[in-house]
């Protein structure tokens, strides 16, 4: 898409979490995607006409690729032709196509000139695997903070774009309880956190993701990253390394995973 003009977009409902665009087909047709960019969960397309197209894939969004010249993907859309929302008709021939079951995924424009104070993006903390991700960053960002760990760590306003799954694997790793108190992890914990949590997603990368549900990559792959989880979905099974049972509770609505005897 990136460097290509939208010849055309259908959209085929009103909203899809929040309400689409006012006038949304017309503000984006014919613009060309200048840049296309990521930050936290968040794509942004830069457009030509000065605004910049906002996208979230929510839990169940996907973009898919189909038509155009040869060497371009050709693959089926994510799901049920009713839950084919939006379809962007590109430059080349190409359509691609947002599909979401559960429509928690949305899409807004914003001014290009006034992005960096987008509300859903200003209040964001440091993403893993950037500078601004350490040991010491996690000493100040959880002091004196009572709720428990794996609810800080799911707070994006501490950490940008670490979701449920990478957590609990990142807890186990750093043999953290998700229960613990985030106020108690600076120190010691901390410092066994950070690189836990960057090598969890550095492992997921590699492996194309964790696809649970209905998740694929754009060429179609699934990802394969579930096939290491440690304790990710496994309750019930034993410990990979002290043969304790992996348990399961819910905390701030989420399934927790993660070995009792392992995690302190």
């Amino acid at each position: 898409m990136e460097g290509r003009r939208i010849l055309r977009l259908e959209q085929r409902r009103a909203d899809l979490r929040f309400p689409l665009p006012d006038r949304f087909a017309e503000r984006v047709a014919n613009a060309r995607i200048d840049r296309l960019a990521r930050q936290a969960k968040f794509l942004a397309a830069y457009l030509s006409t000065g605004e910049v197209l906002v996208m979230h894939l929510g839990m169940t969004g996907r973009f898919t690729i189909a038509g155009g010249q040869p060497g371009s993907f050709h693959h089926t859309t994510g799901g049920a032709l009713a839950h084919d929302h939006v379809v962007f008709h590109m430059e080349g021939g190409e359509t691609v196509t947002y599909n979401d079951p559960r429509r928690f995924g949305f899409m807004e424009l914003w001014p290009a000139e006034h992005f960096g104070a987008y509300p859903r993006l200003k209040d964001l903390g440091p993403e893993p695997l950037s500078n601004g991700f350490s040991a010491a960053y996690l000493d100040r960002a959880l002091a004196g903070k009572a709720a428990p760990i794996k609810a800080a760590l799911l707070d994006q306003s501490i950490i940008a774009g670490l979701g449920n799954i990478y957590v609990c694997e990142a807890l186990y790793r750093a043999g953290i309880s998700p229960k613990r108190l985030s106020r108690s992890v600076p120190g010691q914990r901390a410092a066994r956190l950070a690189p836990a949590v960057n090598a969890i997603i550095a492992e997921a990368i590699a492996a194309g993701g964790s696809s649970i549900s209905d998740f694929a990559a754009t060429d179609g792959a699934l990802g394969y990253f579930q096939h290491r989880f440690d304790v990710y979905d496994r309750e019930g099974e034993p410990c990979k390394h002290c043969g304790s049972i992996v348990k399961r509770i819910v905390q701030s609505g989420r399934s927790t995973f993660y070995c009792p005897a392992c995690q302190r």
